[in-house]
């Protein structure tokens, strides 16, 4: 059975530009895809480790409150219960965090506490008592047992609270009681929304999950899974003290891309080892990824159509047209860079040429989208400065093609962020901290680099000179530190912040750039010590 020219040459063709096209199509998905669901995933392993984070500064600073307290010399009088009523109430008035605190006497008798809840009661019976008669105690999340039908719980829901107790001594070191306190449960709920419900809409489908040490009960999550013990391998890798994502199948059977992290505690607050896990469906997660393939086999379908209409006109001799461009394309399949040819003198060789030609930019524009999806993965969606993507490729550049410069690292934490977001609000948290970030690109210089870790946590890196480093960085951390100071005009409303910065030396410090972030990191817990609203520059003891 014989063919006609035309209909013989829409079959070679037809088959030369789907192979064509696969070709082009796989060199371009395989390393853009791959490079795009790592990016995913760290997107939700951040997640994680911020909930992490924050769980473990909260606690430290609860941690560091009761220890303070245990030391005032107004709990060693207990003969003076009503000035011990005050200071208990001021606290719990000041830190609504804490659902109860009570303190006792050396045999467990409340003998003062807030709201009078428990006074009289005999507690030594409890962990957070007979725990904590040598040393500060910090007990799991439990539910409430005395405290059940004595603390107003208009949800109706149970209780659950985290202890801290720590043990009061005399002037003679002799033991005499303990200042006991209950941590509502609630707090964490209200860290998880911060993180999660900026970037949270109804397609995300983000859940984030705390697990206990103890037989990896999740203490917060979806309430049908809270107190069921939740056995994976992300919790067991979080639980060795690893940070990371994977891919993995849930009791329910669905797969989930899964970030994970530890909260192993800060400073000097130990730490419950709570492990924080945020899902995200498969689906869900990789959608953009699925979507992004189907446009290029989408592209190589419509080309397939496409040359074949070209082919029908097409009833010369182009054996040799043809061949060249095989050899082309055998040139882009090797990765080498060419151009398809255009053969002028034939029209229909010229059309079939250019459309070649066309295909391939077209192609190499998908390739340049998947750059920009890249770049605007790497931005903070609020403020539109760089994130810590963005920040992790540009201390790999520094360390690659900087060896010759300095640099200085300014960690920077605004104080007062949270009164903020408790008085007025979220939404004017959310546009105080685009005022803030405009602010801080107008005190460095256009070609230096600043960006928001997450919360209200940003990071600058500007260049400095071996010789006046120090005086750089004060000159511009006290920049930033005045401009701040500033009334902020928020919609109207006028607020005032203060901001923490802790700097560090690169290399002077260190050679390693990340171990001068946290260097950073350090110096700014020292300025948060030393009274906020100060920059402090690291020093090696």
């Amino acid at each position: 059975m014989s063919i006609n020219l035309r209909t013989y040459f829409i079959l070679i063709l037809s088959a030369f530009v789907i192979i064509f096209t696969t070709v082009i199509s796989f060199a371009i998905n395989k390393e853009s895809s791959q490079s795009f669901e790592k990016q995913i995933g760290h997107d939700l392993t951040e997640k994680a480790y911020q909930m992490a984070n924050d769980l473990d500064h909260f606690m430290w600073s609860r941690y560091g409150e009761i220890t303070i307290l245990s030391n005032l010399k107004t709990l060693e009088n207990q003969q003076n219960p009503e000035e011990i009523n005050t200071l208990l109430n001021e606290l719990k008035l000041n830190f609504p965090a804490y659902s109860w605190i009570g303190y006792t006497d050396s045999s467990g008798n409340v003998i003062a506490s807030t709201d009078n809840i428990l006074l009289g009661e005999n507690i030594s019976k409890r962990p957070v008592f007979k725990d904590a008669l040598t040393e500060t105690f910090i007990g799991d999340v439990h539910e409430a047992v005395l405290l059940a039908k004595l603390l107003p719980n208009p949800t109706g829901e149970d209780l659950k609270f985290v202890d801290i107790s720590s043990p009061i001594f005399n002037e003679k070191n002799d033991f005499i009681g303990v200042l006991a306190s209950h941590l509502s449960w609630e707090w964490a709920v209200e860290v998880q929304n911060t993180i999660i419900m900026p970037n949270q809409n109804k397609d995300e489908e983000l859940e984030m999950f705390i697990v206990s040490k103890h037989d990896n009960t999740i203490l917060l999550g979806p309430k049908d899974m809270i107190g069921q013990p939740l056995q994976l391998e992300s919790v067991r890798k979080a639980q060795s003290g690893k940070n990371g994502w994977s891919l993995e199948k849930w009791s329910d059977e669905k797969n989930y891309l899964t970030g994970y992290a530890l909260a192993d505690g800060h400073l000097n607050y130990p730490g419950l080892e709570w492990t924080v896990i945020v899902r995200q469906p498969e689906e869900v997660a990789f959608f953009s990824v699925k979507e992004l393939r189907n446009q290029v086999i989408i592209i190589g379908l419509f080309s397939v159509v496409v040359f074949g209409l070209i082919g029908w006109f097409l009833a010369s001799i182009i054996s040799n047209p043809l061949r060249q461009l095989a050899i082309s394309a055998e040139r882009l399949k090797n990765g080498e860079k060419t151009e398809i040819p255009i053969k002028r003198g034939i029209h229909d060789i010229e059309t079939l040429s250019t459309s070649l030609r066309d295909l391939i930019s077209a192609l190499t524009k998908t390739k340049s989208e998947l750059g920009k999806m890249e770049l605007i993965a790497q931005l903070d969606k609020l403020t539109g400065l760089p994130n810590r993507l963005a920040l992790d490729e540009y201390l790999k550049k520094l360390s690659i093609h900087s060896e010759l410069d300095h640099y200085a690292v300014l960690y920077l934490d605004l104080d007062g962020f949270k009164n903020i977001n408790d008085i007025h609000g979220h939404h004017h948290g959310d546009q105080l901290l685009k005022v803030v970030a405009e602010k801080m690109k107008g005190c460095i210089r256009s070609n230096e680099f600043i960006c928001r870790l997450g919360g209200d946590e940003f990071v600058a890196i500007i260049k400095v000179q071996n010789t006046d480093s120090v005086e750089t960085i004060n000159m511009v951390g006290n920049r930033m530190i005045d401009s701040l100071n500033q009334p902020l005009n928020i919609e109207g409303t006028y607020v005032t912040v203060g901001c923490s910065i802790g700097a560090a030396l690169w290399p002077v410090h260190d050679n390693e750039s990340y171990q001068v972030l946290r260097y950073a990191d350090k110096a700014l817990y020292m300025s948060k010590e030393k009274g906020k609203n100060q920059i402090t520059l690291f020093t090696k003891e």
